[in-house]
């Protein structure tokens, strides 16, 4: 059973820094892509980043230059560095690795305010 862990949310100030991981059940690189979700208050859920398995990454536009996607295979994790972090940054992250199916995390919340 693939299970998909998300940790490092909490609560940080405008412009202030958060990394958050994904630890997964069995080996990263047997997952096509490995990504990033998020939903905020009263919103759908909506794409973060991506990254395949060969290496390329795709963002939304929204955090283009602020998030970096990366992933360690020896540890079977997956990193969102979140810099330059906005008040609208606000939601829960979700953790999502694609395969036959799309697995998902339970997901972590992060908090940007004052």
């Amino acid at each position: 059973q693939v299970q998909l862990v998300e940790s490092g949310g909490g609560l940080v100030q405008p412009g202030g820094s958060l990394r958050l991981s994904c630890a997964a059940s069995g080996r990263t690189s047997d997952y096509n892509a490995m990504g990033w979700f998020r939903q905020g208050p009263g919103k759908q859920r909506e794409f973060v980043a991506r990254i395949i398995s060969g290496g390329p990454t795709y963002y939304a536009d929204s955090v283009t230059g602020r998030f970096t996607i990366s992933r360690d295979n020896a540890k079977n994790t997956v990193y969102l560095q979140m810099n330059s972090l906005e008040p609208e940054d606000t939601a829960g992250y979700y953790c999502a690795a694609w395969a036959a199916v799309v697995y998902w995390g339970h997901g972590t919340q992060v908090t940007v305010s004052t």
